[in-house]
């Protein structure tokens, strides 16, 4: 089964599903990126009394995931790929607007920070990878449901975005670590430690 088929499929499921369960997806395409930031912020409150270390980790999830809504708009205006409820004929009427012309399909802007945000929350707190990852996966999920992505759209922006937060992770790391250091030795101190 292809994209379009799996999109036609998962759109005539939501045109038959409850009012309830389609209103839950069309909030929880916005909740769910709202719910991830809310566990940053907590993350990050629960780091600035741990290591250095852990507060850069904890710092470095909302710079990761600007760093890959950034690319994920970059390569929109490359691909330029149109929006499934436009372009895909015979599915049903999306749940929610089809955004306007010029916003394009590919890759998924919710689904990539979503997933930068799970990946950088889960690095910086492991604890909280398992209410993390599938609020990322739902979000995405929804996406979908409501008509307004095909699943390669998702599935890519999901990929991006972990990837950009392992890597910011990896790479950020031990310098933003030295900074938190440097920092907490200063007059900069309040704002990296309890």
């Amino acid at each position: 089964m292809n994209s379009t088929d799996l999109y036609r499929e998962l759109t005539d499921a939501a045109y038959d599903a409850p009012h309830w369960l389609r209103t839950l997806a069309d909030i929880g395409t916005e909740g769910g990126i709202l719910l991830l930031m809310a566990m940053a912020a907590l993350g990050w409150w629960r780091a600035r009394s741990g290591t250095a270390h852990q507060v850069a980790l904890a710092v470095l999830v909302p710079i990761a995931t600007a760093v890959a809504y950034v690319l994920s708009e970059l390569v929109k205006s490359v691909v330029d790929e149109e929006r499934p409820c436009r372009a895909v004929a015979g599915a049903a009427a999306s749940i929610a607007a089809c955004p306007p012309e010029g916003d394009w399909s590919f890759p998924s802007n919710h689904s990539t920070i979503a997933a930068a945000l799970a990946v950088g929350i889960a690095v910086a707190w492991r604890a909280a990878l398992w209410p993390a990852l599938p609020v990322a996966l739902l979000t995405g999920l929804s996406r979908v449901f409501i008509g307004v992505h095909y699943p390669h759209d998702v599935a890519a922006g999901l990929a991006l975005g972990a990837a950009v937060a392992a890597l910011c992770a990896a790479l950020l790391g031990r310098p933003v670590t030295d900074l938190v250091l440097r920092m907490r030795a200063g007059r900069w101190r309040v704002l990296v430690e309890a």
